[in-house]
């Protein structure tokens, strides 16, 4: 197992992702190509203990920002991190590439140098959502902010077979993000990728609302990348709402002071397992012919060790030929609409 690391997305720079690619390399046996600039790398590897570990630096010029315009700096900046790193996975140089940098430019890079699994008319994010019974998958967090009724079935099969071979969810319950659980209520995409799924070989259980979602009332959670992101942003907001309140609440009074001593631990652990993104890694892009994973730019080490983890889990359980066969096996029926009967 050999993982492209870019080490040097993310808005910590280099230093984090040294140390999870030491981390990884050491915990997981993999090897961990830290793709940037020689000259920063290596100083931060050497200050740890590297012996039997395969830790190779491919040199990698340029950076491409987090402020960039993605598709525009993936062109004009070929000597990036980003760039060799996509490029060693379409090469065979490496199994998977992982970022923490531009959103956007992985996305750009990966549809340029990788380009889309046969018959896959976009490639989503998807990544997994924390919910009272334990973490579901929600795609797309924003690779496509404007959604086609067979992208959205599209969407909806690849995050199945994710599901189940990555997460480990047998026959994974598929559902609609829409503004009622009836095949009449959403916008025009929603309803229309309703009667697709419909037709799917897939567990599709209808239409769910947004208190549906930490509930988890499905398995996978489909909606277009604008709906996806805000959710998503939502989340990690309510993460740090909560700490707070907590945290006023705890110090209101003697007795609730007393309470929290008793208590701390058990809310640190119970938050860490329910809502800490940093367990999850990063978002996986499906529908690239390549294993992707991009994290949040903020990740640290224990953060992008996830993320390459869940790189590696992609390889292993044979994701891409799985999606292949998947689109293969779906009846024609359900990856196009019949325009004749449309509204």
């Amino acid at each position: 197992m050999r993982i492209a690391l870019d080490a040097m997305g993310g808005d910590f720079g280099a230093a984090p992702n040294v140390e999870a690619a030491v981390q990884a390399a050491r915990e997981f046996g993999y090897e961990i190509a830290l793709v940037g600039q020689q000259e920063l790398l290596r100083p931060l590897l050497n200050q740890f203990n590297t012996a039997g570990l395969q830790l190779p630096i491919v040199h990698a010029s340029e950076v491409i920002e987090m402020h960039e315009h993605p598709s525009q700096a993936v062109k004009a900046r070929k000597h990036s991190s980003m760039v060799i790193g996509v490029q060693m996975v379409r090469n065979g140089d490496a199994d998977a590439f992982v970022t923490m940098g531009n959103t956007g430019g992985a996305l750009a890079a990966s549809l340029l140098y990788l380009g889309r699994l046969k018959g896959i008319h976009r490639a989503c994010l998807a990544t997994a959502f924390p919910t009272i019974k334990g973490p579901v998958l929600l795609c797309d967090l924003g690779a496509n902010t404007d959604c086609r009724p067979e992208w959205l079935a599209q969407f909806a099969l690849m995050g199945s077979i994710y599901a189940e071979r990555v997460m480990h969810i047998r026959n994974p319950r598929v559902a609609l993000l829409s503004n009622g659980e009836e095949e009449t209520k959403g916008n025009q995409a929603v309803q229309e990728a309703h009667q697709l799924l419909k037709r799917a070989p897939i567990n599709f259980v209808g239409n769910v609302q947004g208190y549906d979602l930490p509930a988890g009332a499905a398995d996978v959670f489909v909606a277009d990348g604008f709906v996806g992101n805000v959710l998503l942003k939502f989340a990690e907001g309510m993460k740090s709402f909560l700490e707070d309140a907590l945290r006023t609440a705890f110090t209101s009074s003697i007795p609730a002071k007393l309470g929290a001593l008793l208590a701390k631990d058990a809310i640190k652990q119970t938050l860490r397992q329910k809502l800490d993104y940093e367990e999850v890694g990063g978002a996986v892009l499906l529908g690239v012919d390549g294993v992707v994973i991009v994290g949040h730019g903020r990740s640290k080490a224990r953060a992008i060790k996830s993320a390459i983890r869940r790189a590696a889990e992609a390889v292993e359980r044979g994701v891409l030929d799985a999606i292949e066969q998947g689109l293969q096996a779906m009846p024609r029926s359900a990856l196009e609409l019949d325009h004749t009967t449309r509204g």
